[in-house]
């Protein structure tokens, strides 16, 4: 596995790890140079109407 594919998978693994922790939000993924470089998580919470 090429050191691409370990830095690939290594995202996918913390956005399986990150996605169920948020019940309203968004995840963004910042990009250099065709490569994913950070992950940011943003959690928002509803207020009942």
């Amino acid at each position: 596995m090429s050191k691409r594919d370990e830095k690939l998978e290594q995202v996918l693994q913390n956005l399986k790890k990150i996605i169920p922790t948020i019940r309203y939000g968004s995840i963004t993924l910042t990009i250099h140079d065709d490569e994913i470089v950070q992950i940011e998580k943003s959690k928002k919470i509803r207020l009942i109407k």
